[in-house]
């Protein structure tokens, strides 16, 4: 095991291993000379304490005397000139300098065959290599770098580790909550220590800083170095396996080095890959810990798993006001508002305090606004890859709905502003926390608004707006439905964001039904969304085209329910109005022969874009002519006839 090496101890085992060198070739010198006593002189004696690196390595290998010697052997040709031609002399051939199993059996004491199998200590842990020759007894022996460099007192990882892995820097001070899994860790380790195989640990979680300081604050309690190594560059053949796999057992024989295995990317493994990975966990003989989002089965060996999510409300409000203390203090009344929006660890938090000091502008109504803004932008990249991020400006005046529906919206707006004081001041969130997801279903024909109905929400509340097409999340095999949509939601509640199912009835249709396992496992997949959507502590909205497809059931978990209708004339009419930005230029429009038109709100503004492009083209502003043509063309995308009665009265003014 690892010890600490300071000048006088490296000076006393410098000394040590050129006595015990020395008594090797003087057992070399004594075999060339034919009748000569061979006995070799007594072992010298280590004076320092700990004790010196040759010791430790035969005690921690269990390496016989004969062994030991047998690897002074082959540490001589490498530090001492007089071994090469000795070996040549007792071999009787000058172009064999180097050492082999055949001179050690002839000249060594204590000499046995059995040290020269695979299984035995020098083989089996690599402490020598076997070079190429015609037999086992007769082919060079050479011993491995990172020992030799081991003996003289000099510590280096083996350099086929190197590029693999990475060592672990000393982890910051971790919340009540993830010490808790260090203790639990530690006693498992703790109570198996004279296990061969000790079980495998699983930490499973979303943030891979807070995993990566868990493990490695574990592996500190217990005097284990941390190394990490991310799972795909474990190499598939077999053999180069097992090499990889006896290199990190004796790194943990020689240096308590523990393995933090890193399986972001177990979803992407093939079936060989899966099939190495598994051997490996398998059989390794030194203390494992897995790093993964998603769970992971092993066969025989036992593996403890522990669930890892962010810090509680409460030690994030702490976390909050320490890493505010020097910077902004007078902003712990915006703390709750920050805690109640934005699931963000200990690292994210200091990060997002860092890069708002750096930031502020010296304006007193800043910091507020601008960490908001931080924290939303802290808690976008694992969503980014997983959605479509919608940038919003639109806002209440350009939404155009019934009082009734737009009441609604407010309203969902209002429970997401006062959730933290109903759910944990008030007690509302405090037995369970099924159901506290706020939900809705935005309901109607394409082009009624719902798209937009999100992004005045989003804009209302300063979050972000994320759309994920159920579509393409919907897959025919069985449970990879519920996976797409679980990474959906593990990314998203960092928080921040307002997730926006659309065309949710690819997976919604009246199932309740249960006819044939089709339905079960779409019963399962509906299910699994509406329950993650009731435990999502964000906003959740699904689009439909069709509500009555929908069953009842399911329509019941749903809080907030908005029918968009087809606007009647006047809207349309005041959809008309808000169409055009106030830069744009027009002249003489009408919006009320514009409403006659049978469209909705989509197309209207697909019309009046087409239309601006047309009038720009022509150098004039927008006028009824340039829209009539616009018309045209979006009815000829929708397969329908433009009629007579919904151009009349401004047919004849546009044909001039």
């Amino acid at each position: 095991m690892i010890f600490y090496r300071n000048a006088d101890w490296r000076r006393e085992n410098q000394r040590y291993l050129m006595q015990e060198l020395a008594r090797v070739r003087q057992a070399l010198m004594q075999a060339e000379e034919a009748g000569e006593n061979t006995t070799s002189p007594p072992l010298p004696l280590f004076a320092s304490s700990p004790p010196s690196a040759l010791e430790q390595l035969c005690q921690t290998f269990k390496l016989s005397a004969f062994e030991r010697d047998v690897l002074l052997l082959c540490a001589g040709v490498e530090l001492d000139a007089s071994f090469a031609p000795l070996c040549a002399a007792s071999l009787g051939d000058a172009q064999k300098n180097y050492p082999t199993f055949s001179l050690a059996l002839a000249v060594l004491e204590d000499a046995y065959w059995e040290a020269l199998a695979p299984t035995a200590s020098l083989r089996r842990s690599r402490l020598i290599e076997i070079g190429a020759g015609n037999t086992l007894t007769t082919s060079p022996l050479r011993i491995d770098e990172q020992i030799l460099h081991y003996l003289t007192g000099t510590y280096h990882l083996n350099e086929r580790l190197v590029a693999m892995g990475a060592a672990v820097a000393k982890s910051e001070e971790l919340v009540p909550s993830h010490w808790q899994l260090v203790e639990k860790m530690v006693s498992i380790w703790y109570l198996t220590p004279s296990e061969p195989l000790l079980p495998l640990l699983q930490l499973c979680g979303n943030d891979a800083a807070s995993l990566l300081a868990i493990a490695s604050t574990a592996c500190d309690k217990l005097n284990f170095i941390p190394y990490t190594l991310p799972v795909e560059l474990l190499p598939t053949d077999i053999g180069i396996l097992n090499l990889v796999k006896c290199l990190w057992e004796r790194e943990f024989s020689l240096n308590n080095l523990a393995l933090l295995l890193e399986c972001d990317r177990l979803e992407m493994l093939d079936g060989k890959e899966e099939k190495a990975i598994s051997q490996f966990l398998e059989s390794i003989q030194a203390p494992v810990i897995l790093l993964s989002s998603d769970r992971r089965r092993q066969k025989h060996r036992p593996l403890i798993t522990f669930d890892v999510t962010s810090p509680t409300s409460e030690e994030q409000r702490l976390l909050w006001q320490k890493a505010l203390s020097d910077f902004a203090p007078n902003l712990n009344g915006h703390v709750d508002t920050l805690v109640s929006h934005f699931n963000l660890s200990d690292r994210g938090i200091r990060a997002a305090c860092l890069k708002a000091r750096s930031q502020e502008s010296g304006d007193v109504n800043s910091p507020p606004l601008l960490l908001w803004d931080i924290c939303r932008i802290q808690a976008r990249p694992r969503l980014d890859e997983l959605a479509q991020r919608m940038e919003t400006s639109a806002g209440w005046d350009d939404l155009v709905l019934p009082e009734r529906e737009k009441q609604v919206l407010r309203d969902a707006a209002k429970h997401i502003h006062q959730r933290t004081k109903v759910y944990e001041h008030w007690g509302f969130g405090g037995k369970s926390k099924r159901g506290l997801g706020i939900s809705a279903l935005f309901a109607g024909a394409s082009g009624t608004g719902k798209t937009m109905a999100a992004e005045v929400l989003a804009q209302e509340l300063r979050l972000d707006l994320y759309r994920i097409d159920l579509s393409a999340v919907v897959s025919k095999y069985i449970g990879e439905t519920e996976k797409n949509l679980g990474r959906v939601f593990d990314a998203a509640e960092m928080g921040g964001v307002i997730l926006l199912f659309d065309e949710a009835d690819a997976l919604f249709g009246k199932r309740s039904e249960v006819k044939d396992s089709h339905d079960r496992h779409a019963n399962m997949e509906v299910a699994y969304l509406l329950q993650r959507m009731e435990a999502y502590p964000g906003l959740s909205i699904l689009t439909t085209n069709l509500k009555n497809s929908i069953d009842q059931a399911f329509l019941r978990r749903i809080r907030f329910i908005v029918q968009f209708l087809f606007p009647d004339i006047n809207q349309r009419a005041e959809i008309w109005l808000k169409a055009f930005p106030s830069q744009t230029p027009i002249e003489e429009l009408d919006e009320w022969k514009l409403a006659n038109l049978q469209v909705a709100g989509g197309n209207i503004r697909n019309i009046a874009l087409n239309a601006a492009f047309i009038a720009a083209e022509a150098d004039q502003p927008v006028r009824m002519e340039h829209i009539l043509q616009a018309a045209k063309n979006e009815y000829m995308k929708m397969e329908r006839q433009l009629t007579d009665v919904e151009v009349k009265g401004w047919v004849k003014t546009a044909n001039g």
